[in-house]
């Protein structure tokens, strides 16, 4: 079976010799275990001179009903078609009818296919891969008529750590942010300060908005220190007004792994934020697939939980009035 890679190469030479600016190209191929009407999609897509590559996951349509769309972000050293595996996103998007959208890392722009959130130019809105993050994930709304209340982020590890800064720097376009094993927004400003960031966490920098975050971590995580995780959740909650404790337990997996599960509330007291620590649990998407790298399937099922806290969570009037 070609790879994401090679089958990505028909479209990029029906690129060649044409403007890139703003130009959107999309391949439908359809995997054969889902329904035809289900679309498994390559995509190649550029913006203010740059390119990047995509896959999208578009279920079958319900005629008069707008969808949710969900950002994933693979980790370093994966792919799309990788991520997607691993996570088993896809299968949720088929049974709940919401667009997955995997953008690719591309190997020049970092060695290991890292999203480059250590660095400034790529840590602020309208500059960097965010801008052509956001710009593609506008593009995909526009073309399959996605509701724009309910577009989300979600990553792994250094995928991770873009989607907090997205969240803080397109607070006007997601809803809500989830990450997995990542380093909050602005902890790092070179590979020396990401190493020490990961190492031993490290709090991140510059103004919050409100954004409902879900943030899962094991607490054995020997690349991304644990307390990284405690960081994420406290900016999250730098940006709500009044936001207070909410619960706590502790449960176990179908699988067997221990989790300790904290919720935050706002001066509401409508849950805002929720922090997953996984007993024992690495540097993995807990609840994925072992046909996908980093993933740890002895759970809980973090895909799905984000899925629900997405879901519950659609962009308001009032972010977008803070995001003005």
């Amino acid at each position: 079976m070609n790879s994401f890679l090679d089958r990505l190469a028909g479209a990029a030479r029906h690129l060649a010799g044409r403007a890139l600016h703003g130009m959107g190209l999309a391949r439908t191929t359809h995997a054969a275990h889902e329904p035809a009407a289900d679309e498994w999609a390559d995509g190649l897509f550029a913006h203010q001179h740059h390119a990047i590559a995509y896959k999208l996951f578009v279920p079958r349509k319900i005629p008069g009903q707008r969808r949710p769309l969900v950002l994933m972000l693979h980790g370093c050293n994966q792919n799309p078609d990788d991520f997607a595996t691993g996570t088993r996103m896809n299968r949720l998007a088929h049974a709940h009818g919401f667009l997955v959208l995997y953008p690719a890392q591309a190997r020049h722009a970092n060695a290991h296919r890292c999203w480059n959130w250590f660095k400034p130019q790529h840590q602020q809105r309208d500059r960097g891969e965010p801008a052509l993050l956001a710009a593609l994930t506008r593009f995909v709304m526009s073309e399959h008529d996605v509701d724009p209340a309910r577009v989300y982020v979600a990553g792994l590890s250094a995928g991770g750590a873009m989607a907090d800064i997205l969240g803080r720097a397109y607070p006007d376009l997601f809803a809500a942010v989830g990450v997995h094993s990542g380093v909050p927004a602005g902890a790092a400003s070179d590979v020396v300060s990401a190493l020490a960031a990961m190492k031993t966490g490290r709090a991140g920098a510059g103004e919050r908005p409100r954004m409902p975050t879900i943030v899962f971590h094991g607490d054995a995580d020997e690349t991304v220190h644990p307390r990284n995780g405690e960081h994420l959740v406290a900016a999250a909650l730098a940006g709500q007004d009044g936001a207070s404790h909410a619960g706590e337990s502790r449960t176990q997996s179908r699988n067997g792994r221990s989790v300790t599960r904290r919720t935050y509330a706002d001066a509401r007291g409508l849950p805002i934020v929720e922090h997953w620590l996984l007993h024992d649990g690495g540097h993995a998407w807990a609840g994925g697939s072992p046909e996908g790298s980093f993933t740890d399937p002895a759970g809980p099922d973090a895909s799905a939980e984000m899925l629900r806290f997405f879901l519950a969570h659609p962009r308001s009037d009032r972010q977008a009035a803070n995001a003005a």
